[in-house]
């Protein structure tokens, strides 16, 4: 796999992610610390994102 094709990858990742939180900010069944699990995972993507275009 090239490096753009994964970076490709991440971003979809990326903003899966981003929706799934979102929407767990607006669900009162999801707890505080999965939403923060999901929100580290996002952070983790983007800095690979940014490590692989830099």
């Amino acid at each position: 796999m090239s490096v753009s094709a994964h970076v490709e990858e991440l971003r979809k990742k990326h903003q899966a992610l981003s929706s799934r939180v979102e929407e767990a900010q607006r669900s009162p069944a999801t707890s505080d610390f999965e939403i923060q699990q999901m929100k580290r995972e996002k952070l983790r993507i983007k800095e690979e994102i940014e490590r692989l275009t830099h």
